[in-house]
């Protein structure tokens, strides 16, 4: 209980949206396997959790209000750098981190969680377009962006406090 008080905090929601937010992610944020990714640093101070957080909650902000499917942007986001490696240290077998990073991601959810396709096509093509591979649907757009501002945020953070 004490988890979902601070992500309600972290998130500056208002318990309704929160509360809305959190049926679409309960499965997944109460998994074990989610939370090791609070083990793992991302952006400077941020863990990797925290990243997959904000890039949840807002790209669910997002998709809502535009009519989209909101839930799978959600879980999709949460799950997207789900490779539970510290990649500042850890250099994948299969290739470099920006490019395998998906792959991975996509088979860990996969092993662990029910996933449509939308969430599969999010995980796997969140990083487009180094990847090359171009998501098909909107939230993916969606999610991939949100992505790649948070990342900007959480490295602007982390330089400025050096």
């Amino acid at each position: 209980m004490a988890a979902l008080i601070q992500l309600k905090m972290s998130l500056k929601a208002d318990s309704s949206t929160f509360s809305e937010y959190h049926k679409c992610i309960s499965d997944l944020i109460e998994n074990d396997i989610v939370w090791a990714m609070s083990g793992f640093k991302h952006h400077g101070n941020i863990t990797c959790l925290e990243h997959s957080v904000h890039v949840s909650y807002k790209s669910f902000l997002m998709c809502k209000s535009l009519g989209l499917d909101y839930r799978s942007a959600a879980r999709g986001g949460l799950l997207h750098d789900l490779f539970l490696y510290d990649w500042h240290r850890t250099k994948p077998a299969q290739g470099w981190h920006g490019l395998v990073h998906p792959l991975i991601a996509l088979e860990n959810a996969n092993k662990n969680f029910s996933l449509n396709k939308i969430e599969k096509d999010i995980i796997i093509k969140h990083m487009w377009p180094l990847t090359m591979n171009l998501p098909r649907y909107k939230e993916s757009f969606i999610v991939l962006l949100v992505d790649k501002y948070c990342a900007l945020v959480e490295s602007m953070k982390f330089s400025r406090a050096r």
